[in-house]
């Protein structure tokens, strides 16, 4: 079985290999699944590592791994009022949703539950299939360690 250790930061390096998974799947330090050729892999990353769409993996045999985002189910609203875009942002985030944000719309993970409450805000939800990418967060990722030292005194 391939074995994946590593991402490289180059990203023009051309790739041998495509990995195309759900963003789900991309959120897993260890993992074990198979490139688009069939081939077995195991991924083995450093622990809170999130895979983006276009990244490239280097293969413990050299080759060139580029991860794809798989196309998913997912709920994309459009909107072409920014107040409107952006109460519903409030509110899907104000629920812990991992929302991929565009200009003019937004995209979470398909949830009909979500998709009746954004109706509500007066939006139009689309239900398709799309690469579902989400923002990583304002700190860069997932982390409870805190912001700053806390002074004491």
């Amino acid at each position: 079985m391939l074995t994946i250790t590593r991402k490289l930061s180059d990203a023009s390096i051309a790739a041998d290999l495509e990995l195309v998974l759900p963003f789900q799947l991309r959120t897993k330090s260890r993992l074990r699944t198979a490139l688009g050729s069939g081939e077995e892999v195991g991924l083995i990353l450093e622990r809170g590592s999130i895979l983006r769409g276009g990244e490239l993996l280097l293969a413990d045999d050299g080759r060139i791994v580029k991860v794809v985002a798989e196309p998913e189910i997912v709920s994309t609203v459009h909107a072409p009022d920014p107040l409107a875009l952006c109460r519903a942002s409030y509110h899907l985030g104000n629920r812990h949703v991992a929302l991929q944000i565009g200009e003019g719309w937004l995209r979470y993970q398909h949830d009909h539950v979500l998709d009746e409450m954004v109706r509500g805000l007066g939006l139009v939800v689309t239900v398709e299939e799309a690469p579902f990418e989400p923002e990583a967060g304002a700190y860069g990722g997932h982390s409870h360690a805190p912001l700053a030292p806390h002074a004491h005194g």
